[in-house]
C-alpha cells in the first residue's frame, strides 16, 4: 500500500472497529435490560442499561485494539502502515535538530547525565553535528537553579561542547513545558528544521533519533513521529511491574492503536521529533476562557497540538516498531495518582475544544478517548452504584402484583440474576484478555528468555495481572474523585514529579484509607439489603481493604530489589543492558560526584569561588540601570544575607540575587572578608 493512500485505509479500518466496537455493547446492553429485575424502577434500569452498554463499547475498544496489535505483530513484517523506511535517504545539511529538555524542579545531575550519553553516542554515530542540545529550566528553587547551572557547565566542560549544550531559565514559567518550549521556538526555532523534546527521564540511542531524522527527511509531509517509549531503571516493586507491563503489551497495544489511527496519530509530549516551521506556524496553545470550570492554561497540550497540527495537513504517526526509546515512570502507585490527577484535569480541558473549528473528526474522537481514560473510572463507579440502588429498591420496596393494565392475574417480579453475573464475567475477561495475548505473543515469538525464562516469565505475568486486579478498584475511586473535583471547578498544582524509588510508607500510604472504609460501610449495607447479593460486589471490597498493605508492599525498593533477584518481572533491557543504559547509569554516578560543589546551592553560589565565577558568568556584564527603590532593596538583601547567612532571604529573594551579576560578584566578595563569628553562618 502506498503512503500517500493511508487515509482511504484508515476509514475502513475505523469503520470496521466502529462495528466490532457498537454491535457487542448493542448486544450487551439488551441482555443486561433483560437480566434485571422486572417490574422494577424504570429509571434505575434505564440508567443502568446505559452505563453498561457504554461501559462496554470502552473496554471493547481496547479489546480490539490489542487483538488486532496481537495479529499484525504475529507476521513476519509486523508493520501497520506506518510511515515506510527511509531506505537510502541521507539528512541533508539543512536538517539541523534541537534536542530539548524542559525541566521543572528536576534532578540536575540525572538530566546532565542523560545529555552525555547522547552526546558520546551521537559522536560515535558520526552524526552528531546535525543536533544541539538544550536544558529549559523552569526551576523555582534557587538551591536547584545552582545546582543546573553548575551541572551544565560541568558537563560543557568535560566534552568540550560549549556552543553546542545550551541552558536557560525562564523567570516565569508561563504556560509550563508548553509554555516553555515555545519560548525557546521564538528565539531560536527558525535556526532548526527539526525539534525532539525529552523529559528529565527520557533517553533516546542515537540510532533512534538517526531513523527519526531521516524518515522526517524522507517524508516531508509528515509534521510529528512519536516513538514508543519502554519503561526502565525500575527499583520499587511496584514500578518493576509497571516496567514489566510496559515491555510485555506497550507495543502491542501501540502497534493496535497505530492500525486504527495511522497518519492521525497521538503524540504523548516527549521522545518524539516534531517538524518546526508547520508546529510554530500552526500550534499555538489556545487559553481557555472563563475563570471556574476546566479553564486555564491546557495542562495536557500534547493532544491538542497534534490535533492542531493534524488540522494544518500535517500527519502525525505513531511508530510503534522503532527501537531505543526510553523513559521512567513514578515509582509508587500513589505517585502514579498524583500525576494521573495532573493529566485528568488536562485530558477534561479536551471536551471544551471537541466543537473547535477545523478540527478532524479523528482527532475530536481522540480528545473523548483521552477524556474517558478517567471518566470510564467514573461511569464504572456509577454503575455499581446503581446496581446497589436496583438491590435496595426491591429490598425496601414492596412489589406491586397488579400494576395498572395487567388484568387479574399477578405479575411476578423476575430477575436474571445469573445472566446479570454472566455479563459482569464477560466483562472482566474482556479487560483480561488482552493481557493474555501480550503473554501468548511472547511464547509464540519464543522471546521468554530475556524476561528469566519460561516459568519466571509466566509468573510474572500472572502476577502482574494480580497486582492490577487488586490496585483497579483503588484507581477506580481515585480516578472518579479526581473527575468530580475537576468538574466542581478544582484548579490543578503542576508540581514536581517524584522520580526517585523512594520506598512508599505506611505513613503516605495512609490516602488508601478512606477507600478502606468507603468499602467496608458499602459492603455492610448491601448485606443488609440482601446477603446474597455481597457476592458480585466482594471482588471490590477485598481489593479496597487491602489497598493499603498491598500499595505499602509494592512501594518498598527492598522488595523490588527481592523480585530482581529472583528474576521475577524481569525485562530484556535489564537481562542484555543496551549500550546507553549502561552508560547512563556511569555518567549519573560521576555527574553526581562532580556537582558535591554545588550541592549547597545557593550558599555555594555565593561562598565557593568556582560555582559563583560560573554563575556570574552566564549572567550580562553590562550593568543594569535600578531604579533607587529596587537598590535599596538590594543593599538590604545585602546586608541581611551578611549579617545572617543565605536563610535570612526568601527562595524568591534569593533568586533575585541569582539574577544580578554586580550583586553576586560583591557578596562573594564581602563574604570573603567576614568576621569568624559571622561566618559560621555560611557553613
Amino acid at each position: 500500500m502506498r503512503f500517500s493512500r493511508w487515509r482511504r485505509s484508515a476509514w475502513i479500518r475505523r469503520t470496521l472497529l466502529g462495528i466490532l466496537v457498537l454491535v457487542p455493547a448493542g448486544f450487551a446492553s439488551i441482555n443486561m435490560a433483560g437480566a434485571l429485575p422486572s417490574p422494577g424502577n424504570p429509571w434505575l434500569n434505564g440508567a443502568t442499561v446505559l452505563l453498561f452498554g457504554v461501559l462496554t463499547a470502552w473496554i471493547a475498544i481496547g479489546f480490539w485494539t490489542a487483538l488486532f496489535g496481537f495479529l499484525v505483530l504475529l507476521r513476519p513484517d509486523p508493520r501497520t502502515d506506518t510511515p515506510p523506511p527511509a531506505g537510502d535517504t541521507v539528512p541533508g545539511p539543512d536538517a539541523r535538530t534541537a534536542l530539548v529538555f524542559p525541566v521543572y524542579r528536576e534532578n540536575p545531575e540525572r538530566v546532565a547525565a542523560t545529555i552525555e550519553v547522547l552526546y558520546r553516542q551521537l559522536g560515535k554515530s558520526g552524526i552528531l553535528a546535525g543536533f544541539d542540545f538544550f536544558i529549559l529550566s523552569d526551576s523555582n528553587d534557587p538551591d536547584l537553579v545552582v545546582r543546573e547551572q553548575w551541572a551544565w557547565a560541568e558537563l560543557c566542560r568535560s566534552l568540550a561542547a560549549f556552543g553546542r549544550i545550551y541552558y536557560r531559565r525562564r523567570r516565569s514559567n508561563i504556560k509550563r513545558k508548553s509554555g516553555n518550549i515555545a519560548d525557546f521556538l521564538k528565539r531560536w526555532g527558525s535556526l532548526y528544521k527539526y525539534l525532539v523534546v525529552l523529559d528529565a527521564d527520557s533517553l533516546m540511542s542515537a540510532d533512534c533519533l538517526g531513523h527519526l531524522v531521516e524518515l522526517m527527511e524522507a517524508h516531508p509531509q509528515v509534521g510529528i513521529l512519536q516513538s514508543v517509549p519502554g519503561v526502565v531503571r525500575q527499583q520499587t516493586l511496584s514500578g518493576r511491574i509497571q516496567q514489566f507491563s510496559n515491555r510485555v503489551y506497550s507495543r502491542m497495544f501501540a502497534t493496535g492503536l497505530s492500525f486504527w489511527q495511522l497518519g492521525d496519530s497521538y503524540y504523548w509530549g516527549h521522545n518524539a521529533i516534531i517538524r518546526v516551521a508547520p508546529f510554530m506556524e500552526h500550534c499555538q496553545l489556545p487559553r481557555l476562557k472563563g475563570r471556574a470550570l476546566l479553564s486555564g492554561d491546557i495542562l495536557s497540550h500534547d493532544f491538542v497540538e497534534a490535533a492542531l497540527m493534524r488540522r494544518a495537513g500535517w500527519s502525525v504517526w505513531l511508530v510503534p516498531e522503532l527501537a531505543g526509546s526510553w523513559e521512567e515512570t513514578p515509582p509508587t502507585l500513589l505517585d502514579e495518582l498524583k500525576r494521573d490527577r495532573r493529566w485528568c484535569y488536562g485530558n477534561l480541558q479536551h471536551l471544551r475544544l471537541l466543537f473547535a473549528k477545523g478540527l478532524l473528526a479523528m482527532n475530536r474522537l481522540l480528545f473523548v478517548n483521552g477524556a474517558m481514560s478517567y471518566v470510564a473510572s467514573a461511569l464504572w463507579l456509577l454503575y455499581l452504584l446503581l446496581g446497589t440502588a436496583v438491590i435496595a429498591w426491591h429490598a425496601l420496596i414492596p412489589p406491586d402484583y397488579f400494576p395498572p393494565g395487567h388484568g387479574l392475574f399477578p405479575v411476578w417480579p423476575v430477575w436474571h440474576a445469573d445472566l446479570a453475573v454472566f455479563l459482569l464475567g464477560a466483562s472482566a475477561t474482556i479487560l483480561l484478555l488482552p493481557r493474555f495475548l501480550g503473554l501468548l505473543l511472547v511464547f509464540l515469538k519464543r522471546r521468554s528468555a530475556p524476561f528469566g525464562g519460561g516459568l519466571r516469565f509466566l509468573a510474572s505475568g500472572l502476577l502482574e495481572i494480580v497486582y492490577s486486579t487488586l490496585v483497579a478498584p483503588v484507581r477506580m475511586l481515585f480516578h472518579s474523585w479526581f473527575v468530580l473535583s475537576s468538574l466542581l471547578g478544582h484548579r490543578v498544582q503542576w508540581g514536581r514529579q517524584q522520580r526517585t524509588a523512594a520506598s512508599q510508607g505506611m505513613r503516605t500510604s495512609r490516602a488508601y484509607i478512606p477507600g478502606t472504609l468507603i468499602a467496608i460501610a458499602w459492603a455492610g449495607l448491601v448485606y443488609f439489603l440482601d446477603p446474597g447479593d455481597l457476592g458480585w460486589l466482594l471482588p471490590i471490597v477485598v481489593a479496597l481493604v487491602l489497598a493499603l498493605p498491598v500499595a505499602t508492599l509494592a512501594g518498598s525498593a527492598r522488595v523490588g530489589t527481592w523480585a530482581r533477584r529472583n528474576r521475577l518481572f524481569l525485562t530484556p533491557e535489564e537481562d542484555h543492558p543496551p549500550e546507553e543504559l549502561e552508560s547512563l547509569e556511569q555518567a549519573v554516578t560521576e555527574r553526581t560526584r562532580s556537582a558535591v560543589r554545588a550541592r549547597s546551592g545557593f550558599r555555594a553560589a555565593i561562598v565557593d569561588p568556582w560555582v559563583n565565577a560560573v554563575i556570574a558568568a552566564r549572567l550580562s556584564d553590562q550593568p543594569r540601570r535600578y531604579n533607587e527603590e529596587i537598590q535599596l532593596t538590594r543593599a538590604l538583601y545585602s546586608a541581611r544575607l551578611l549579617a545572617r547567612g543565605p536563610r535570612a532571604l526568601s527562595a524568591s529573594e534569593q533568586l533575585a540575587v541569582l539574577n544580578d551579576r554586580r550583586l553576586l560578584v560583591k557578596l562573594h566578595e564581602e563574604v570573603w572578608t567576614l568576621p569568624p563569628h559571622q561566618v559560621r553562618e555560611w557553613h
